[in-house]
């Protein structure tokens, strides 16, 4: 533990910070899970919708500074490939 004032604030609003980015990155899988799972059941309206849910979460975590802009672009593009193999 950090004897500095400063320091302990910053432990405080690093850990506030750490809750926050990975409540976000566990609805962002959920949100990769959810689309894989309409691909997986060939359900291409259902796959549309959860798509687009997806590259808006996957943009926001970019915004947020969470992930890398070339993360969040492979990521969709390969949600998109996924998406275009359906029927």
């Amino acid at each position: 533990m950090a004897n500095i004032k400063q320091q302990k604030k910053r432990d405080l609003t690093n850990h506030k910070k750490n809750l926050l980015n990975s409540s976000f990155k566990s609805s962002l899988k959920s949100a990769i899970k959810a689309f894989e799972a309409d691909c997986a059941n060939q359900d291409k309206a259902a796959a549309l919708v959860s798509f687009n849910f997806a590259c808006k979460k996957i943009d926001k975590s970019v915004s947020k500074g969470i992930y890398h802009k070339n993360h969040a672009a492979h990521q969709k593009s390969r949600l998109a490939k996924m998406l275009n193999q359906l029927a």
